[in-house]
């Protein structure tokens, strides 16, 4: 535990740093307990949704309804066509329900046309058994061309099944696609209009969102989901002030949980930045509290861009947003982000960071600033967004996420590489597949276990062939690719062959 008054600048990524200062019995016994998954009351069962294509969705709970599996998050109940499910994995784990509050969600609008009369028969013919039918859809555009007005509509209510089932299947940017072709034969219609927005914010995309609500306004300024969606817009923007009107305005128009637990969260930010100090540099727009100095904001902002230049290079990429950081009081921390006590810095689509009692950025800080940095590069890079329920924590797995952000900030397996094997070689490592979902509701020591299994498996990787095999496996997840999938067309192997590998690694260079 730190001393009053001691700075406060712990990832959990240098919090496995500070568990190597402890006597080598206890920090091992530690580690078994983490292996066996010593999880407190916070602790939710979740079930895993598999789908057929590989990708994996982690849910509070999944039943079988129909023709349908709907499933439970934290922004409320979603569904997927059965066909497209391989089946449901009973009892993983996930994070509590104030941890998923720390991420913002929320749940894609009711879409159905407003001439939705009939549509059902062309939404079941352009997609059935488990695939889009673009010899149907092909068929509905050269009746359009006839330029009836009912033709047309049939066109977009075929190329907008397309992509709700693309969409469902993580696949964005041919969902994307399709919506936008739905639209050309049906501009004005804003059930389609508020499905291209939502897309966008999936993919981090706020600007583009909300040029599609404004169109969505002007045909339907009475519809909650409009304003509900141009908030989380806002949001992303760090536009506090507007998202709060938009959602004050939905909850007007119809109450909604999810409306009402992100107007709270941001009229909790509004107030505690309302006396904050701005700056900002290429990159980075930053704001931080009064009492921090600004010689420290100038000295974040330097550390970053730094930072900034170091991980571009790495992983070939460039964000395209510039990207928000915000410079806490620890207490100012702890109140906004509701994060356990572990967590020393989180990034939520901005990075937030406590800095008190510091005068300039040391090592600590600087670590802690590339670790979340890492994250925003792999958000931007695989167009994640935690704004949205449907994929939040889906799209990159946790384990490669944290693994790469400690690898980036300059961890080491090193002195963890005896207790990982260990763990491995008595059968109790848990499986990749059980680190996919997000960490927030695990203990200390379940959580310093996850870090410093994800870092070996990354750590193994890039040792083994490079950055590039890194880089190739966060576009074809970007691209909407299972992990394991993914895995499969890089590295040639599945999640048991690489914790094989990654075992034999730590043996092999740590533990002769």
């Amino acid at each position: 535990m730190r001393e009053q008054g001691e700075p406060v600048r712990r990832t959990a990524g240098n919090y496995n740093r500070k568990m190597r200062q402890t006597a080598g019995p206890n920090r091992i016994h530690l580690l078994l307990l983490g292996a066996a998954l010593v999880l407190p009351g916070g602790r939710i069962a979740a079930d895993t949704i598999v789908l057929k294509n590989g990708r994996r969705i982690t849910a509070m709970s999944a039943v079988e309804e129909g023709d349908k599996v709907k499933y439970l998050t934290s922004a409320g109940e979603l569904s997927l066509p059965k066909s497209i499910v391989d089946h449901i994995e009973r009892g993983g784990f996930s994070g509590s329900t104030g941890a998923m509050a720390a991420n913002l969600a929320i749940a894609p609008p009711e879409l159905r046309p407003a001439e939705g009369r009939g549509t059902e028969e062309v939404e079941r013919a352009a997609v059935h058994d488990g695939s889009v039918d673009r010899e149907y859809i092909a068929k509905l555009e050269s009746e359009a061309r006839l330029g009836t007005p009912r033709a047309s509509f049939n066109a977009a209510v075929g190329h907008h099944a397309a992509a709700v089932f693309e969409f469902s299947r993580g696949d964005a940017e041919h969902a994307l696609s399709d919506e936008r072709t739905a639209l050309s034969y049906a501009p004005e219609e804003p059930a389609l209009l508020m499905n291209a927005a939502y897309i966008h914010l999936e993919r981090s995309e706020y600007k583009q969102a909300l040029e599609y609500l404004e169109r969505a306004r002007r045909y339907a300024p009475d519809n909650p989901d409009v304003a509900k969606l141009t908030g989380w817009s806002y949001y992303g923007l760090n536009k506090l002030d507007e998202a709060i009107a938009e959602w004050k305005r939905a909850l007007a128009l119809r109450p909604e949980k999810e409306v009402r637990d992100a107007l709270e969260r941001a009229e909790r930010d509004k107030k505690e930045e309302e006396s904050y100090r701005e700056n900002e540099s290429s990159h980075f727009k930053l704001r931080y509290n009064g009492t921090a100095a600004p010689a420290l904001a100038r000295d974040v902002l330097r550390t970053l861009e730094m930072h900034f230049s170091a991980i571009e290079s790495e992983l070939n990429f460039t964000p395209p947003e510039s990207i928000g950081v915000i410079l806490y009081t620890q207490d100012a921390f702890s109140d906004i982000t509701r994060a356990p006590s572990w967590v020393g810095a989180l990034n939520d689509g901005r990075i937030r960071v406590p800095v008190q009692g510091l005068s300039g950025v040391d090592q600590e800080l600087s670590h802690v600033l590339m670790h979340e940095l890492t994250h925003s590069f792999v958000r931007q890079k695989t167009r994640g967004n935690c704004l949205v329920a449907a994929n939040c924590g889906n799209r990159v797995p946790t384990w490669v996420n944290e693994g790469l952000a400690q690898w980036m900030a300059g961890d080491r397996s090193g002195e963890d590489a005896a207790a990982l094997v260990q763990i491995f070689d008595k059968g109790n490592a848990i499986p990749l597949g059980r680190l996919e979902s997000p960490w927030m509701g695990l203990d200390r020591s379940a959580a310093h276990f996850a870090y410093a299994w994800a870092l070996a498996n990354i750590e193994y990787i890039i040792q083994t062939d490079g950055m590039g095999d890194v880089e190739r496996i966060l576009d074809r997840i970007g691209a909407g690719m299972a992990t394991e999938t993914a895995l499969r067309e890089v590295l040639h192997s599945d999640y048991n062959d690489l914790m094989q590998s990654t075992a034999e690694y730590l043996r092999k260079n740590y533990l002769r």
